[in-house]
């Protein structure tokens, strides 16, 4: 699979239904995609893992773009999702991090006080430290052959953090909750340390080919209203603004993307922090959310686990979650992602109950 040549042109987008839905547009129908809709789920992506450790297929644009078209081709979903890996990131910072099997994610050496920071690296050239990911989204922006639009993403300041204190996964984040309280000042340090390092990722992953961002602050449900207004509101919020203002003005019209997964008590103010989306975990109401988050397209939010249910069940879940969001500025979309032993043929189910309930819902109304 040769690269193509940076230069050349894009083919023409042939669906653009998520981009017209992320902008407040009519659209026809739901558009629908789902988080790791490139995984373990596939047999196609274990056949790639069988041979290749997993940060090699991310460093790999190959193969990554490889793993990116493998739901498209299985699925008719109005969107396609880089592969890569949020902890890239602090990878480019100089951390070593390893994905360990039946453990996950996992940094050998975690920042255990303020004094760790001086190890990560300062002034990171982003386009040298995360070339692969930006050869990945040009190569797969040509393949997709224009059949829907790339999303191209970035793990969020706090959930960094978190990850890079804990040193891998945690339930209750205790070591990088600590900071917060212990080590405030050098919390806002290493946050700005990433919001520096994600602003510059995401502009580059748009001239590289991305066609819209999803920023993911995946643990923002474990930090209550007040640490939220302090450690991830404001840096969420630059992020957006400096992307905005950053970007070339051909690329202006590209929609952003926050999900801060269990957050459900700042939706106002996520609302108004700057992007087009807001995407919803399973356990908010759509009323609640259209009710607190009137200007903006929301995204999600079907229990994944719903998934394991019988394909008329499947169905019939999703025509409820439609009926509550209506079809209009909304993205169907799972409340997070994909688990290993789902079976595709579920999740062909629901892609197909999303776009044929919302098509028959816009013909009646």
């Amino acid at each position: 699979m040769a690269a193509p040549c940076v230069g050349e042109a894009f083919p023409p987008l042939k669906n653009d239904l998520i981009l017209r839905a992320a902008r407040g547009e009519k659209t026809e129908k739901v558009p629908v995609w789902v988080m790791r809709q490139a995984g373990r789920y596939l047999p196609e992506f274990q056949e790639v893992r069988k041979e290749h450790e997993f940060f090699t297929v991310c460093q790999t644009p190959e193969l990554a773009c490889e793993v990116t078209l493998q739901p498209i081709r299985r699925f008719p979903l109005d969107a396609a999702i880089i592969f890569s890996d949020i902890l890239v990131v602090p990878q480019a910072l100089g951390m070593q991090v390893d994905m360990v099997p039946g453990k996950g994610p996992t940094f050998p050496e975690p920042l255990e006080t303020p004094k760790d920071l001086e190890k990560l690296a300062k002034d990171v050239n982003v386009k040298e430290k995360l070339s692969y990911v930006y050869d990945a989204i040009t190569l797969t922006r040509h393949k997709l052959e224009g059949k829907c639009p790339l999303i191209g993403f970035s793990g969020a300041p706090w959930t960094l953090m978190s990850y890079m204190i804990e040193g891998g996964g945690s339930t209750t984040k205790a070591k990088s909750k600590k900071w917060l309280y212990v080590y405030p000042e050098a919390s806002h340090q290493l946050l700005q340390l990433l919001t520096d390092v994600i602003v510059p990722y995401l502009i580059g992953q748009v001239k590289a080919g991305a066609q819209m961002l999803q920023l993911f602050e995946s643990h923002a449900g474990i930090l209550g209203h007040g640490l939220f207004s302090k450690f991830i509101l404001p840096y969420i919020k630059q992020i957006a603004k400096k992307v905005k203002a950053e970007l070339p003005e051909q690329y202006k019209t590209v929609p952003m993307v926050i999900f801060a997964k269990d957050a459900h008590y700042a939706l106002e103010e996520l609302s108004q922090s700057g992007y087009e989306v807001v995407s919803l975990d399973w356990t908010i109401k759509p009323m609640n959310a259209r009710r607190l988050a009137p200007n903006v397209t929301l995204q999600g939010n079907l229990d994944p686990c719903v998934l394991y249910a019988p394909e008329e069940d499947i169905a019939k879940y999703t025509k409820e979650m439609l009926k509550k969001f209506g079809t209009q500025r909304y993205i169907a979309n799972l409340g997070h992602g994909m688990y290993p032993d789902m079976d595709p043929e579920h999740l062909a189910a629901f892609i197909d109950a999303v776009h044929r309930y919302s098509e028959e819902m816009n013909q009646q109304s």
